[in-house]
């Protein structure tokens, strides 16, 4: 058992402390509002917060995950640790079936070798709300229901030898390297997106979501791999299509779409939890009618990713959905290879881009080609528009991993996984846990990426 006290926490959606918490083997056991005093790590200043979950995530540091070998895929994890990401989604944009087969069964691979868990997300993927009471109940303050937490704790220290033992076997697997982000489910952002909204991606590549287009892609896929497809609702056969992917456990996304308000609320009630990059890629707002971004904001049954790297979306649009949807706004990356990259050409999927110094990767004639953001900066851009801190912290901790309907990570509560970052009072992170071991980040210098320094089991 492994305690630490930290001078705020972050819990419930609401900044606490002073407090401590118990980490046994690699999961949460206790959280306490009475910082003990013989504590075996003491954090002080900052903030410490679960792990930030990022929905969408195609590479970094040159590689794209479409391409990736197993060296790659370690590359990009380490790098997205190092900014406070505990946990993503692989984003793999429009492409031939086959290829987006091939994506799924990498995932799988890079989910066992990287020591992915997923969590309860298959079963638990109906509403987004899914066991929001039960973490409320948990995480409201600090102190409440310490006698359970107590209880739990006994539990889990009564498991500490097999505890003990599974580290120790994870350990050997992962031989001397520092932990690394762990990838929970691909993200296929396509091919089922509609022509009038294609963005980045190749339009000759384009599909309906068509029963036959539906087989071709999930029929012997390993759909464990699968988190969630973005597609148009719009489009002919969407409505079969999102009551397909749901009963097979797959999330639902709606993105690079023209629809309307109404064609929105319907994909909403047929089970779709998700949008993809609000209004990016996306039918503008108009006030007769509202569109997809907007109904989004208003539809209690959706969570949007936001790339606030403020190229995507303006300053305003940023508060707009904060203020419009609290709680059910996720900020996302949506980098590409580019990220963590001065400059040069890249490729997302069959694409050419090119990644620029100063502003957004494009395609050739301009048009944006995801994103060179890392989470902690886009937590660090929401505070300087004067979104609350723990709004935005929750919008990368918790509020992502309820939509996946993921009850393993996302908050510090008894019974998660010990995914942590320890944040200082400017929002830099200066250490990260995964699995209970820790990662401490060298402080930056002005534009540089940290990087890990060292790690421990504590």
């Amino acid at each position: 058992m492994t305690t630490l006290t930290c001078t705020q926490l972050l819990v419930g959606g609401r900044l606490a402390g002073p407090g401590s918490l118990t980490l046994a083997g690699e999961t949460i056991a206790a959280v306490s509002s009475s910082p003990t005093g013989d504590a075996d790590v003491v954090l002080e200043g900052g903030v410490l917060t679960a792990g930030m979950v990022d929905l969408q995530l195609n590479g970094a540091v040159g590689v794209d995950f479409a391409q990736a070998d197993a060296d790659g895929w370690r590359a990009v994890a380490a790098h997205v640790a190092a900014h406070g990401v505990t946990a993503f989604c692989p984003t793999f944009i429009t492409a031939p079936v086959e290829r987006q087969r091939a994506a799924i069964a990498a995932t799988a691979d890079a989910m066992r070798a990287l020591g992915a868990h997923r969590g309860a997300h298959a079963a638990n993927a109906g509403a987004i709300g899914t066991n929001r009471g039960a973490d409320g109940a948990n995480a409201g303050a600090l102190g409440t229901n310490r006698g359970a937490d107590g209880a739990n704790a006994g539990a889990l220290g009564t498991n500490r030898g097999a505890d003990g033992a599974n580290g120790g076997a994870d350990d050997a697997d992962r031989g001397a390297d520092a932990p690394v982000a762990r990838p929970i489910g691909a993200h296929l952002e396509g091919p089922f997106l509609s022509p009038l909204r294609p963005g980045a991606h190749d339009p000759s590549l384009l599909r309906e979501p068509s029963a036959a287009a539906l087989d071709q892609l999930l029929d012997g896929a390993d759909l464990s791999a699968l988190a969630f497809v973005t597609l148009a609702p719009e489009l002919p056969g969407a409505a079969d299509a999102i009551a397909r992917l749901r009963a097979a456990g797959v999330q639902v996304s709606l993105g690079h779409s023209d629809a309307t308000a109404a064609q929105t609320a319907a994909a909403a009630r047929h089970g779709a939890r998700l949008v993809t990059h609000l209004f990016n890629a996306q039918r503008p707002f108009n006030h007769r009618e509202p569109g997809l971004p907007a109904r989004a904001l208003v539809d209690e049954l959706l969570v949007s990713g936001l790339i606030v790297d403020l190229h995507h979306v303006a300053a305003d649009a940023v508060r707009l959905a904060f203020a419009a949807a609290p709680g059910r706004i996720a900020l996302v990356s949506d980098a590409v290879a580019a990220a963590g990259m001065t400059g040069g050409a890249f490729k997302i999927g069959n694409v050419e881009a090119f990644a620029h110094p100063d502003g957004p990767p494009t395609l050739a004639d301009g048009t944006l080609a995801g994103s060179a953001l890392h989470l902690d900066e886009a937590v660090r851009n929401c505070v300087a528009l004067g979104i609350d801190r723990a709004t935005a912290l929750t919008a990368a901790t918790a509020v992502p991993a309820a939509a996946l309907g993921d009850a393993s990570r996302g908050e510090l509560a008894a019974g998660r996984r010990a995914d942590l970052v320890w944040w200082d009072d400017d929002l830099r992170v200066r250490a990260v846990w995964i699995g209970g071991r820790r990662i401490d980040i060298d402080q930056p210098t002005a534009g540089d990426s940290p990087w890990p320094a060292s790690s421990s089991r504590a």
